[in-house]
This record gives structure tokens, C-alpha cells and sequence, in this order.
């Protein structure tokens, strides 16, 4: 399962939960600015690697599995692994799922909400005053999940919203976790909302209508952000 792309600024490690899991347009964005890509899924059995020595950052995904499911090896694998990217001192990001798993590496906790109301579609986030330089003004984006996270102790919000509260935060000076989708495509989404049509039902997700809409008008913000953040987070900017 484990692909490799090469170029000559190094690597970064993308970490995928499914055997059809797309990195998307984060992948693309990151391949624009030289790097090589390095995809993993361990759920399929590949391996991640004792350190960082070979790769300039890592990235790990979201998934329809919780970062409680300790059950799961690789669930357990990949909470215990962040450690090690985030001693390298090299950049970690987190998104959705890869943003609890990072929740649950430092100690906080990740739940349901106290309602059981989902955010699936767009949501408008706001920055705080700790992440206003990753955000410049209340962004909607698109989201795709039922569980939230504490914020880890130690951790800095950078925004928040009304049915989560924390939706991005950064640990350190290395790692970020974001609770929202900015890497998916426009084909990714139509793919989600037919395989998972029956997340549609949920109380608070937002009809496959109203998403396709939004998107329209949200969706070319969400990639100029994604662009000046990556270099943010690669300390290329």
C-alpha cells in the first residue's frame, strides 16, 4: 500500500486510514511547493518509521474510525507515534481524526457531542487572538465529523466555532491540529456524500444540497488558505 513520490526538497510522511483514502489537494499543494510524498496507511498494514530522519514533516488524516478505538492496533500505533514526530521538532499536522489521535498523544480527551449533533458540511470557524495569524478573519470550511476534543493542556486555540468548540489549535512550535477537511476536492466530497449518504441522517449535518451550494462559494477561500498555511506550517513562508 505504501507509495512514494520524489522530489529534492524531502519528504513529508501522509498518513491515510482507508485502502481508498485520498490525501487530495493537500497532496497537491504540498507536491506544487517540491516536496516528495511519502503515503502510508498503517489500518492496511505499512509501517511508520522508528524517526524522522528521512522526511520534513508528517501528516495524518481523518477516517471513519475514532481515535478511541483503542481496539484497533493502528489506532494505538499512530497516537503513540505522534510523540515521535512531535520530539523531532519537525512540522506535525492533524487533520480531523489526525487531530484527535494528536488530542488523545497529549493527554486530552476526545467525545461526542453533549447532543449528539454532527458537523457535516460547512461551518463558519473564528480566530482567537493566539491564531490570528493563521486566520485572518472567520472562515467557512468544510467539516465532516460527530466527535470533538478537549484542548490538550499546553495547547494553544487558534479558532473555534458554535457546536465544536475547538476546531484548530497548535502544540509547541511543530504541531497543529485543524478539526476540519481543507485537503478535500470537489470529487472527494461528491464521493463522501454518496458512500456515506446515510451520515446524512444524522442530527445536524446539513442536506447534500445545501453542501454542494456552499461549496460554491466557500470552497476558493478554503484553497487560498490551505496555500499560505502549508507554508506556515513548513516554516517556508
Amino acid at each position: 500500500m505504501r507509495s512514494i513520490f520524489c522530489a529534492m526538497t524531502g519528504k513529508i510522511l501522509l498518513v491515510m486510514h482507508q485502502e481508498t483514502s485520498n490525501p487530495g489537494r493537500v497532496a497537491r499543494q504540498l507536491r506544487d511547493l517540491g516536496y516528495g510524498l511519502d503515503l502510508r496507511r498503517p489500518s492496511c498494514g505499512d509501517p511508520l518509521p522508528a524517526n524522522m530522519d528521512d522526511h520534513e514533516g508528517a501528516v495524518i488524516f481523518g477516517g471513519p474510525m475514532s481515535a478511541n478505538d483503542d481496539h484497533l492496533d493502528y489506532v494505538r500505533t499512530e497516537i503513540d507515534w505522534i510523540e515521535t514526530v512531535l520530539a523531532s521538532g519537525k512540522p506535525y499536522l492533524g487533520i480531523c481524526l489526525g487531530a484527535q489521535m494528536m488530542v488523545r498523544t497529549l493527554g486530552g480527551q476526545v467525545r461526542l457531542h453533549k447532543d449528539e449533533l454532527v458537523e457535516i458540511g460547512y461551518h463558519q470557524i473564528k480566530p482567537t487572538e493566539a491564531g490570528e495569524a493563521i486566520f485572518d478573519k472567520p472562515m467557512c470550511v468544510y467539516q465532516w465529523h460527530k466527535e470533538g476534543f478537549d484542548l490538550p493542556s499546553g495547547a494553544n486555540l487558534l479558532a473555534g466555532g458554535d457546536r465544536f468548540d475547538n476546531q484548530a489549535f497548535k502544540y509547541g512550535d511543530n504541531g497543529y491540529g485543524i478539526q476540519f477537511h481543507p485537503e478535500v476536492t470537489n470529487g472527494m466530497m461528491m464521493h463522501w456524500l454518496t458512500a456515506a449518504a446515510h451520515m446524512l441522517e444524522m442530527p445536524g449535518a446539513q442536506a447534500r444540497v445545501d453542501q454542494i451550494k456552499a461549496r460554491r462559494k466557500f470552497d476558493n477561500e478554503t484553497i487560498n488558505w490551505l496555500r499560505g498555511f502549508l507554508q506556515t506550517w513548513l516554516n517556508i513562508a
